[in-house]
């Protein structure tokens, strides 16, 4: 059994490492400062308190060109959560799916599963990008003739318009659904998402899949014949061996390569910037032209992209703990 002060020992260890890497970063960071000011370029994070000058097109956070820079950051931070969170929804629920698909014994199933994998993880992801964004906003018809997909969903070239939740005036919580209504020349009401949100969340979906798609695949086959045989013994159905026995154990694989491609889902959000959907790297370019802060805006990005990284990072491991648990009870 560990000691008490071996313990104590490891968290100060620990300590000291984290302070050394910070006050490193810190005088990195400080000496890149006094060097640009030596060769005479304007330097430091001041800016960020100054009015940024530009607009943000659409997110969840409000922004005006008189708000500083922060703002600006900071809205383009929550545009990318904005595009992460569907999307890695999105490549779990069908990764998962496909994952499965490969391993029906149906031929027709497994093939066509085999052969979306096999496209969709070998064609670069801003391809792939690029031609969703092409096909929203030239092959679908114009925001006078929106198509409406289902009851209230109207899809065009101006995006996709759906019902949202909205409060009472002077009331917090949402009380109704405001539904959209196809006028003269465009959708009105409801919430409207546009095509550059759409091209970068289903490309980002579809991509990450077919790597989700190969890691469930390898989880499933992870778990022994003898399980599943016992399961087959009891009498469950397919789909319940599947539920009860196999998906279970088989997270104590999936989950860690999965952590690593939930991080490379959120990295490649930057990629948004090709079909100008505001996001964090998109706000930061815009900085640097209108401030010259190249050094700045780059560390601004590094730091949110790390902090997001390890918050991610977290949460995984612990979901991690808790299945590896539940897997040796």
């Amino acid at each position: 059994m560990v000691s008490f002060r071996a313990v104590w020992v490891a968290w100060i260890v620990q300590a000291l490492l984290i302070a050394a890497i910070v006050g490193g970063v810190f005088w990195l960071v400080n000496h890149a400062l006094e060097v640009l000011r030596a060769r005479g370029v304007r330097s430091g994070f001041d800016f960020l308190l100054q009015p940024a000058g530009f607009e943000i097109s659409e997110g969840w956070l409000e922004f005006s060109a008189g708000q500083p820079f922060w703002r600006a950051f900071l809205a383009g931070l929550i545009n990318t959560i904005r595009a992460s969170i569907p999307a890695a929804v999105m490549a779990v629920v069908l990764g998962t799916l496909l994952g499965i698909g490969r391993l029906a014994p149906h031929v027709l199933v497994r093939g066509l599963c085999g052969l979306y994998v096999q496209v969709v993880r070998n064609v670069p992801l801003l391809v792939q990008l690029l031609m969703l964004y092409f096909a929203l906003t030239q092959l679908l018809p114009d925001s006078t003739e929106p198509i409406e997909l289902i009851d209230g969903f109207w899809l065009s070239k101006g995006g996709l318009s759906m019902p949202w939740p909205v409060p009472d005036e002077g009331a917090f919580w949402p009380s109704h659904f405001e539904w959209p209504e196809r006028g003269s020349f465009n959708v009105s009401g409801g919430a409207a998402l546009s095509p550059e949100y759409l091209a970068v969340v289903i490309a980002l979906g579809l991509y990450t899949a077919a790597f989700v798609a190969e890691i469930v695949r390898a989880g499933i086959i992870s778990v022994s014949q003898g399980q599943k045989l016992a399961a087959q013994a009891l009498g469950l159905s397919p789909v319940q061996q599947l539920r009860i026995v196999v998906l279970p154990q088989a997270l104590r694989v999936i989950v860690p390569a999965l952590t690593n491609q939930l991080l490379s889902l959120t990295k490649n959000s930057s990629l948004a910037v090709a079909v100008g959907y505001p996001e964090l790297v998109s706000v930061a370019n815009t900085s640097l032209n209108s401030t010259g802060r190249a050094f700045e805006c780059i560390a601004v990005i590094m730091a949110v992209y790390l902090a997001l990284s390890l918050v991610i990072s977290a949460a995984m491991n612990r979901y991690n703990a808790r299945v590896a648990l539940r897997g040796w009870r």
